[in-house]
């Protein structure tokens, strides 16, 4: 079968597709997947990039196939399910565990970028209903974060959510903040982009390139009251601004450091707002399930920017890290 593996070489240079062995059957609680389809996220470029992940081992957090065959005790899944990967295998429910980066998918384990697995039924949850395999994939890491984001900051219909540029995760919480009756500000600095998130039903839109100081520009459209919840992906360079457009017991989620890893919070006015601010890292298996449940109710779809192959990833991933795209990158199978 084919699978990509990472060389000894530098930067994307080090993705290679090569031919290896088939992983056989399936032993006691494991399942066989056929993968079909897999999408790129900033953080499988860094995992390569920067040599997270080790020579020969394979790339990709993100997969999304059919189970082929399943071993002794797994009664979840059958032949014929089409699934999708977990980002965090180990983390199945209940509380954040520790980050252990030596268990995800193509950082410290082999990922998704090869034909089929054999992993434990756990580092599977089943697709949402009707689903392509292309838009499966893109749920497992960013789908995940937008749906915890929300979720976590307690969303419900009337409230004011802020989203930040037009990824992965940006597009998801603004599809799954308006199907659960919230209204959505958007920002951008790319026009064409601002008019997309409008046409995905976002109310209210900012080019924070024009308007620098888009965190009162939030709290002027909202008369005053601000964000309830801010899906907040830049990190440092953002912080600021972001706690200027939360409301007074509002929820920031951090989810994301594309805008720097280290800065200051403004620590007095967040006690005095009584701001809520969260670190999170994707989810666990069980957000996910709870995901693809919510999507097979409410019926919306992932917005696919452009799609690759194995002998083109590196020109993916070159247009993530381009920031040109609108939505999510996925990779296919040739022929698929």
């Amino acid at each position: 079968m084919k699978a990509v593996k990472l060389s000894s070489a530098t930067g994307l240079k080090r993705l290679t597709t090569e031919t290896v062995a088939d992983p056989g059957n399936p032993g006691p609680g494991q399942v066989r997947v056929r993968v079909e389809a897999n999408s790129l996220n900033a953080h499988d470029y860094l995992a390569i990039v920067r040599t997270f992940g080790n020579d020969g081992q394979v790339p990709l957090a993100d997969g999304a196939g059919i189970v082929e065959d399943v071993g002794a005790g797994v009664t979840e899944f059958r032949a014929g399910d089409p699934v999708i990967s977990t980002f965090w295998p180990g983390w199945v429910a209940g509380p954040p565990v520790l980050p252990d980066m030596r268990t995800v998918p193509g950082d410290g384990i082999d990922g998704y970028a090869q034909e089929v697995v054999v992993r434990s039924a756990t580092s599977f949850t089943r697709a949402p209903s009707g689903w392509t395999h292309v838009e499966a994939a893109t749920l497992p890491t960013a789908g995940v974060t937008a749906w915890r984001a929300l979720q976590q900051g307690g969303v419900k219909a009337g409230d004011v959510v802020l989203t930040m540029g037009s990824g992965g995760v940006a597009v998801f919480g603004l599809q799954i903040a308006k199907a659960m009756g919230a209204t959505v500000i958007s920002t951008s600095s790319n026009q064409t982009k601002l008019e997309r998130l409008h046409a995905l039903g976002a109310d209210h839109l900012i080019n924070y390139r024009e308007t620098p100081d888009w965190g009162m520009k939030v709290r002027d459209i909202t008369d005053g009251r601000g964000a309830d919840i801010v899906i907040e992906i830049g990190g440092a360079e953002t912080l600021t601004q972001s706690f200027e457009a939360v409301s007074v017991g509002g929820h920031i989620a951090m989810v994301g450091v594309r805008a720097g890893a280290v800065g200051k919070v403004p620590i007095a006015r967040m006690l005095g707002r009584q701001i809520h601010l969260q670190g999170l890292c994707v989810g666990s298996r069980h957000h996910q399930r709870d995901l693809v449940k919510a999507l097979d109710a409410i019926g919306i779809r992932p917005v696919i920017d452009s799609t690759f192959t194995f002998e083109t990833l590196a020109d993916g991933f070159r247009r993530l890290n381009s920031g040109n795209h609108f939505g999510k990158i996925a990779v296919t199978r040739d022929g698929f």
